[in-house]
């Protein structure tokens, strides 16, 4: 008395591809509300705008600032941040989406995109 299992390859393929679409999804949903929350310094555009994009990996994907600057600023609150463009400017942008009140928007986001995708 044996059970057969049959794996049906392209199924798996496609669910596999619909992960990793939805992955990317849900981290531009944080991208697009961290610039409408105006918590990034901002200055001329280009850390927030141009620097701050979607990569993907071959695990996902991942939120990704490139800007030189932005690794000193994240880090530094004592810095003057001018809050003209940006009103809520600051260091620590991402905290809201680590341990705040934003930290499940990226879990809600992939789990959406991922029933629209699967039915599932």
């Amino acid at each position: 008395m044996g059970d057969e299992i049959k794996l049906v390859y392209h199924a798996i393929a496609q669910l596999e591809k619909a992960v990793m679409d939805s992955a990317e999804s849900a981290m531009e949903a944080v991208r697009t509300d961290l610039i409408s929350s105006a918590t990034m310094p901002f200055d001329n555009g280009d850390m927030q705008n141009n620097q701050t994009f979607v990569a993907k990996t071959e695990n996902g994907a991942s939120l990704v600032t490139g800007s030189p600057q932005a690794r000193r600023l994240y880090y530094h609150p004592e810095y003057n941040f001018q809050q003209g463009k940006n009103v809520n400017a600051g260091a620590y942008w991402l905290e809201p989406y680590i341990t705040g009140e934003k930290k499940n928007l990226a879990q809600s986001a992939f789990e959406s995109d991922f029933k629209r995708r699967t039915g599932v």
